[in-house]
């Protein structure tokens, strides 16, 4: 008998009207079948985080969430390997990133644990008898948005701050990996010292859910990763609740090489910003700028890498980059490809991946494109996939002018041997984030967001605990001694 996956609502399991088969973006092979849910799971999920808010003692009992998000960790230590297998068949990641995001829950559980028991408030007597206290109280129920390109990484990024701070949550999965959704409602269902209702996770394919999650006024704080246009949809409809939106958003990240910079490590590291994730990545090194005097040496080496990258099913260990994950998406990115030629110049074509066993699955191999004009859009929009564009710079203040000419402003990396020139570049530069002769290198400790087109607000770190808390100040006027 097939086993059908199921939403966790309330501590319980619950099916829906409709099931939905999970597909291998690799090999085109049903992996399962699966509950799609919509606004009835929505609701329910909604209700239950209410009710579990309102009644428990989880938002006043730091000791129980440093409990709970300890043991959370301590699951999800237990089946990572069996995680990071499914994320590789279901979302199409090659093997090695599907163990890395599999294992990735419990370092980010394990600091916001500790961050339970930190978090404090502050007091003073400001005048005579008169005592002022600011302190920080849970915001309510939390609705999660998580993407399908790293599901589990992307989702305990908002779940672990969100529970931490004192909050109940809904959870919207896609339906893209509602697989892994289900094994993850597993591993949650198995994490006792969690309070029934305080987490509820439900999975759709379709658009119903998650908008719902959005209007209600039960719903406090609204937490997507995902794309900027749909981002400042759920801003417009979030707003007659004004409800708090943190929403991390598209990257267009450039990659700044200058003259001094060590080619025979930064070169590869580019391939990599490119490929990692087959370039689903909101972090994806999609914009090389090269400074002019070793252009030709970087567009030469890169291009070679590229096109010497394996594509294939990411359990092959002899595979360099997994597929998209489906092929529609295949389609989209070859269609803004070929406008792109328009009037970009193709140092290496790539393209859709046809040929032999690859025909069944959702292949595309990488693209790079040369390009002046700032203001085009394969430099402005993010594709979401394997294609870059290269451009050529002369000075620091060309490429700061160059990096911040784009509407989005998550990351920028900038690789030099001269710290000068980072330090300058860096503080020049739009993006929440800039590494330097690094890339993607994030730390729970660190907070991570977008300028710009790139989001709101901030996840991990210190800050992340305010984007699901409210702020609190009582005043207590002490009468005077009698005595």
């Amino acid at each position: 008998m097939t086993t059908i996956a199921q939403h966790w609502i309330d501590g319980e399991w619950v099916g829906s009207d409709v099931v939905s088969e999970s597909v291998n973006p690799a090999t085109g092979e049903v992996l399962g079948e699966w509950y799609d849910g919509g606004e009835t799971e929505a609701a329910a999920a909604i209700a239950a985080a209410r009710r579990a808010f309102d009644t428990a003692t989880w938002g006043r009992d730091r000791e129980l969430r440093n409990q709970a998000l300890l043991e959370l960790a301590d699951r999800f230590d237990a089946h990572a390997e069996e995680l990071g297998t499914l994320i590789t068949k279901e979302n199409g990641k090659k093997i090695a990133e599907g163990l890395f995001e599999g294992g990735s829950p419990s370092p980010t559980l394990r600091h916001n644990a500790g961050m339970a028991l930190t978090d404090t408030g502050i007091s003073a007597e400001v005048a005579p008898g008169q005592w002022y206290t600011t302190y920080a109280e849970p915001a309510g129920v939390v609705g999660i948005i998580v993407p399908w390109n790293s599901p589990v990484a992307l989702l305990i990024r908002s779940l672990a701050p969100a529970l931490a701070a004192g909050n109940s949550v809904a959870v919207k999965m896609p339906g893209q990996i509602a697989l892994v959704a289900n094994l993850v409602s597993k591993i949650v269902a198995e994490a006792k010292s969690l309070p029934r209702g305080i987490v509820n996770i439900f999975t759709e394919s379709g658009n119903t859910g998650a908008p719902f999650l959005v209007a209600s006024p039960d719903v406090q704080v609204i937490s997507y990763t995902g794309s900027s246009p749909v981002g400042r949809i759920i801003a417009a409809s979030g707003a007659p609740t004004l409800k708090r939106m943190n929403l991390e958003l598209g990257g267009k990240t450039p990659m700044i090489v200058f003259n001094d910079a060590d080619l025979g490590s930064v070169v590869p590291l580019l391939a990599a910003g490119i490929t990692t994730f087959s370039g689903q990545f909101c972090m994806t090194g999609s914009r090389i700028l090269v400074q002019r005097g070793v252009a030709d040496e970087v567009r030469s080496r890169l291009a070679d890498l590229l096109e010497h990258v394996r594509v294939g099913d990411g359990m092959d260990p002899n595979t360099d980059m997994g597929p998209l994950i489906d092929k529609p998406n295949v389609a989209r990115v070859n269609g803004v490809v070929e406008t792109a030629l328009a009037y970009a110049k193709p140092i290496v074509r790539g393209g859709p991946a046809t040929d032999g066993a690859l025909a069944a699955g959702s292949f595309y191999r990488p693209t790079l494109l040369e390009v002046d004009d700032v203001e085009t859009d394969i430099v402005q929009k993010e594709v979401f996939a394997p294609v870059a564009t290269f451009e050529i710079f002369d000075t620091e203040a060309d490429a700061i002018w160059r990096a911040n000419a784009g509407e989005m402003g998550l990351a920028a990396g900038v690789f030099t041997n001269d710290l000068n020139i980072s330090s300058r570049v860096s503080r020049g530069i739009q993006a929440g984030t800039v590494w330097t002769n690094t890339w993607a290198a994030i730390n729970d400790g660190f907070a991570e967001g977008g300028f710009k087109q790139s989001g709101v607000g901030r996840l991990r770190g210190q800050i992340a605990f305010t984007e699901f808390q409210e702020a609190k100040t009582v005043v207590h006027s002490i009468p005077p001694f009698a005595g």
